[in-house]
């Protein structure tokens, strides 16, 4: 946006003032994920380990084949109920079968 001119009209009609800096709000922090909370739910994953369907997706992965992808997806939508968190799990559980080969 171009500053004022002090001038009645125009597109940069106005009295110049200066721009003030707002201050971030809280529903623009909404749902980032914290230090804290990120240390905590590893070490839960790590003590507890995978849950029974996660389990099942890392042996998708493994035997691998024609459409496994798309198999994969599939059965978490199933499981978690939308199209974004099934596509986050797919890639957590290949993440988490790159880890265990590498």
């Amino acid at each position: 946006m171009v500053a004022s001119t002090g001038i009645a009209i125009g597109m940069t009609k106005g009295f110049p003032v200066e721009k003030r800096e707002k201050k971030t709000r809280p529903k623009h922090r909404k749902g980032k994920k914290g230090k804290r909370v990120a240390v905590v739910r590893e070490v839960i994953r790590e003590v507890s380990g995978l849950m029974p369907y996660e389990r099942r997706m890392l042996d998708m992965v493994k035997t691998g084949g024609v459409g496994s992808e798309k198999r994969i997806y599939k059965f978490a939508k199933r499981r978690l109920g939308t199209h974004k968190r099934a596509l986050a799990k797919r890639e957590e559980v290949k993440g988490i079968y790159g880890k265990i080969r590498a």
